[in-house]
């Protein structure tokens, strides 16, 4: 702790300098109360992790590019569930059942977003920043059967045997084909999900929109009633992000 703590407070000293030729090591250890030598190690540890730069003509430091990718990241993702917030809630509204907005992050996926019904007393409850690995549940086969097949069996190889893969794929080329993904009880016994995936305008799957429901009654007609209301909520947030189809 006491190493985040001191780099934290060289990247605020820093932060307050915006001078080209950035901060001598000198001034940086008067502003951190820190030993030059320690400050040095610091530093270098700093410049590693690309948290830190030194200009080569005057031996200056100031911050580096990494913490502005970091913050474009944050923006992205803040304006990306900004557009999509709204129609999480409407899909919310119309099926009166929890919606989730998850995204992949390598051989798991992360929720983002929750939306509860207020009007349904029964919800399946799952944090948001809750990693799941891609291959349980809908959203996530719902964001493989929809990624480029070479990128997807990366993911897969990481997480199934070698006897499961070519069954696991065939599944996945039928959620595609169908344009969404249920599961029974993956996760939690009981329940039912069903998913599709969002495009960008790139084309490439960057999330899933998931209903949740318990299973308990749900008849053919209800179910027939949620895929159609995801699958049109995922194409206007598709289209929302310049994707052409969904």
């Amino acid at each position: 702790m006491q190493s985040i703590d001191r780099a934290m407070s060289v990247a605020n000293a820093l932060a307050t300098h915006t001078a080209e030729t950035g901060v001598s090591i000198s001034d940086l250890t008067k502003q951190c109360d820190l030993p030059i030598s320690t400050m040095h190690r610091l530093l270098k540890a700093m410049i590693k992790q690309g948290m830190v730069e030194q200009d080569e003509r005057t031996k200056c430091y100031r911050l580096g590019t990494i913490w502005l990718e970091y913050g474009l990241q944050v923006y992205d993702s803040m304006d990306y569930i900004s557009k999509i917030r709204p129609e999480l809630e409407r899909l919310s509204q119309e099926v009166d059942e929890s919606v989730y907005l998850s995204r992949p992050a390598g051989s798991e996926s992360i929720i983002l977003e929750r939306i509860d019904s207020p009007n349904n007393t029964i919800r399946i409850y799952d944090q948001l920043g809750l990693r799941i690995p891609m291959h349980i549940g809908a959203a996530n086969k719902a964001m493989l059967a929809n990624m480029p097949s070479s990128k997807s069996l990366v993911v897969l190889k990481s997480l199934l045997p070698q006897e499961q893969l070519a069954e696991f794929q065939i599944t996945l080329k039928k959620i595609k084909k169908l344009g969404y993904a249920i599961s029974h009880g993956e996760r939690t016994a009981g329940t039912t999900s069903v998913a599709v995936a969002v495009r960008d305008g790139f084309g490439e799957v960057i999330s899933a929109i998931s209903i949740g429901v318990v299973s308990f009654n749900l008849t053919d007609s209800r179910m027939d009633y949620l895929i159609e209301k995801a699958m049109e909520t995922g194409k206007r947030v598709s289209e929302k992000l310049g994707s052409n189809s969904n």
